[in-house]
């Protein structure tokens, strides 16, 4: 054999495994796959997301990811569709990379949108990633879990794993007895929700209210310190007081049972002489006013002041009215007239009738200054005291 033949033999022979090996790896890359080719942008492909991973669809594969790429605004993944699959798939879907169990690889979910365009996915074309917000839940938890992982030791989370195995195995029936007598407490109690939320409505409420009154509420145990202090200090003096009232009472308590009868004979007694001074009580202010003005009178005529002290009256003479007359001139007491006022000098005029039948009248209101020697707007407050009437001042 030439050196030219045994060249090309060795060629060959180099060749032939070359091509077969090439020949493996396409047939595994599925190189000879008729597929259509589609873009996926996301922010990340996480750490479990391998070439080769499924694309699903509604949980059908209809596809595979081809290649994996990263750069500064995000990563790009190359997805291998079906080329029967395409026209399945609006071009408005979206993507989620989502995990096939806690701790086994992600692949690609193909989201369909609530409202499909009419236009469908085709080679070349571009998708994004699912941007709702349960899409971002999921990945925020995915990517908070992976070094939740990390952290925890295989080794002792298989441990506790297999302990709580063996801790609940055999006990399924008491397991379950368990959870059907929750459920018929939670039967029970369902109808008491209604009750209980709106205790706690109320329970808000009330602290609400009670937040906003706990600076008057501390304001007034500071005062009431003082007021304690102050006792404190004086409780020499109140049991002094306490002692004081304490035989003051036994003393009144002795009066009133040796008493007692007599205050109630008195009482009845006193009974009819009181309703006459109530009856004539409107006339006390002007008999007031007429003794305040008979002074001056009596001073003037007694001479007070003068050099000519004594009696200076004047005295006339009036024809005589006749002798007197058994039955027409005999004096008789039984004046009804009720509370009148006689002016001073009294001249024979006919006095003015006063009565309190009108609240707030003006013999009511003369009577109510006289008591308290208040000026004239006063009756309008204290008057109604004296009618048993409760007065406010706001």
């Amino acid at each position: 054999m030439t050196t030219a033949k045994r060249q090309f033999a060795g060629f060959i022979f180099i060749l032939v495994p070359a091509l077969l090996i090439w020949l493996s790896i396409a047939v595994y890359d599925k190189k000879f796959v008729k597929v259509s080719m589609v873009t996926l942008r996301t922010g990340t492909a996480g750490s479990e997301m391998h070439p080769h991973a499924d694309v699903k669809m509604r949980g059908v594969v209809i596809g595979e990811v081809r290649d994996i790429s990263a750069d500064l605004d995000g990563a790009t993944l190359k997805l291998a569709i079906q080329p029967d699959k395409v026209p399945l798939v609006p071009v408005n879907v979206s993507a989620q990379l989502l995990p096939t169990t806690l701790f086994g690889q992600r692949y690609v979910s193909l989201i369909m949108p609530d409202q499909p365009s009419p236009e469908r996915l085709r080679a070349g074309s571009v998708i994004g990633a699912d941007r709702s917000a349960n899409a971002i839940e999921i990945q925020q938890v995915l990517d908070n879990l992976m070094p939740l992982l990390t952290a925890v030791q295989p080794q002792k989370l298989s441990a506790t794993l297999t302990a709580i195995a063996q801790a609940l195995d055999g006990r399924g029936d008491k397991i379950g007895k368990t959870f059907v007598e929750l459920d018929h407490f939670l039967r029970r109690f369902n109808p008491s929700l209604p009750a209980l939320n709106q205790s706690i409505r109320e329970l808000a409420a009330f602290t609400a209210n009670y937040s906003e009154a706990t600076p008057d509420i501390l304001q007034a145990l500071n005062d009431l310190t003082h007021t304690t202090r102050t006792i404190a200090d004086q409780r020499a003096n109140l049991s002094t007081m306490y002692a004081a009232i304490t035989g003051a009472s036994d003393e009144l308590t002795d009066f009133l049972r040796e008493n007692s009868g007599n205050v109630i004979r008195l009482a009845v007694h006193g009974r009819p002489s009181l309703e006459l001074l109530a009856k004539y009580s409107p006339e006390y202010p002007c008999v007031m006013r007429m003794l305040t003005q008979f002074i001056p009178k009596m001073d003037q005529v007694l001479g007070k002041g003068t050099r000519n002290p004594g009696l200076h009256v004047d005295v006339r003479t009036v024809p005589s009215t006749g002798a007197y007359r058994p039955g027409r001139d005999r004096p008789v007491f039984d004046a009804r007239g009720g509370p009148a006022c006689y002016p001073v000098p009294y001249t024979g005029a006919k006095p003015r009738v006063v009565s309190t039948a009108l609240v707030n009248s003006e013999a009511e209101n003369e009577l109510i200054n006289e008591l308290i020697d208040g000026p004239d707007w006063s009756s309008v407050l204290v008057g109604p005291l004296f009618r048993g009437t409760e007065v406010r001042i706001t």
